[in-house]
């Protein structure tokens, strides 16, 4: 550093990475099979309304059930008994950004592991669905 870097990094340190990809017709076929019970038992009601709302749906659930994925990678447990489905949600921004909402069980789980937030980035084509997940803290943590 030189002195006049901000710091901590924008954002924080990183204490988790996720990553996934999905077909965007996995997605659809599920929602197809299962209907309602799939969409919220996967689903947040936020999520349900934006994606549904939108003229190509599929595309835009599988974003967000990647962005579960990714999140939960990051926070290195997987889907299951730690993090729900439902315990990540993503909303926009006031600027269109994906943001991360978690209930109590994703907020307890973060502040277990000394996380202050999670950020999420999104893609999308006609056919795949990927997110990247940030697991953050201000604080610094020993090596």
């Amino acid at each position: 550093m030189t002195g006049g870097e901000k710091w901590p990094p924008v954002g924080g340190w990183i204490l988790g990475l996720g990553n996934d990809l999905v077909e965007v017709s996995r997605v659809e076929k599920a929602i197809q099979r299962h209907g309602e019970k799939f969409l919220q038992r996967v689903f947040t009601p936020e999520e349900i309304r934006y994606a549904g709302g939108m003229k190509s749906s599929g595309k835009h659930f599988a974003a967000r059930f990647a962005a579960k994925e990714a999140v939960s990678k990051a926070f290195r447990t997987g889907i299951g008994k730690e993090l729900n489905w439902t315990s990540v949600g993503v909303i926009h921004g006031s600027q269109g950004e994906p943001l991360v909402v978690l209930d109590a069980l994703g907020k307890q789980l973060l502040q277990r592991l000394g996380g202050d937030e999670v950020w999420v980035s999104l893609s999308h084509t006609e056919t795949l669905a990927q997110a990247t997940a940030l697991l953050l803290t201000k604080s610094p943590r020993p090596l």
